[in-house]
């Protein structure tokens, strides 16, 4: 657990306060601080800034990254046990998931996918999918919304991204490229194959796109999600 000195009255004339991230509702943490080395539920709340403590669901992420239900008046160890992520619900009712066999209580009765891929901490090569029994494993879009209220508990696992090809336009020409996402670089690629002026500026437009708007501009070193028949549009222009 990190730590912070700061100034105090204590019996060397410093004390330490305790930074953990904070997040509520969703992933989006930030830091907080915590001058108790081993607060109360409660207090973790209040230092997030948070009354009417009865209303909320407080869990740790453990570094194996399963969560851990903390009640208000259950006391959390900071000290060493290289926990430093606490998210907070509020709500009177959780929803149960895993991921990689480990477990999440969620308190909200859906996910977004993004959340679900920053739980599993995966590379650009892996992706998450629900596991269907019985079935082919659903691949969860980061964008999507995923409905925890169905009977039983839903489960989550990573794999490879899928290999298969995607058939997509580009300046008018059919192209197969590994989905299910490509890259500004790739289309120019695609596009002007070779080595490039260097005063050549490439701009690419999109439509029918998979990503939410399916029409817009692809600037450079961004990433789109794509379906069979994206249409991309690649003019050059020279800046001298």
């Amino acid at each position: 657990m990190k730590n912070n000195s700061a100034d105090s009255c204590g019996d060397r004339g410093e004390s330490r306060t305790y930074s953990i991230q904070f997040a509520l509702d969703n992933l989006n943490f930030r830091t907080i601080e915590i001058a108790d080395p081993v607060p109360l539920g409660r207090q973790i709340l209040v230092a997030g800034g948070l009354e009417r403590q009865g209303d909320y669901s407080l869990f740790a992420i453990l570094p194996s990254g399963d969560f851990e239900d903390i009640r208000l008046d259950e006391s959390f160890d900071l000290r060493g046990r290289g926990v430093e992520k606490f998210v907070v619900f509020r709500t009177d009712r959780n929803f149960k998931l895993t991921l990689n066999d480990r477990q999440i209580t969620w308190g909200k009765p859906a996910i977004r996918g993004s959340d679900l891929y920053e739980l599993a901490n995966v590379g650009n090569e892996q992706a998450v999918f629900l596991e269907i029994r019985g079935g082919t494993d659903k691949l969860i879009d980061p964008e999507e919304m995923i409905d925890l209220t169905a009977p039983g508990i839903e489960c989550f696992i990573t794999a490879p991204l899928p290999t298969s090809k995607i058939e997509i336009i580009v300046n008018a020409r059919p192209k197969l490229v590994f989905g299910p996402s490509v890259t500004f670089e790739q289309i120019v690629e695609l596009a002007f194959p070779g080595t490039h002026n260097p005063n050549a500026v490439f701009s690419v437009t999109y439509r029918k796109a998979a990503s939410v708007p399916p029409d817009g501009v692809l600037s450079a070193g961004n990433v789109i999600k794509i379906k069979k028949g994206s249409i991309f549009n690649v003019t050059q222009t020279d800046k001298s």
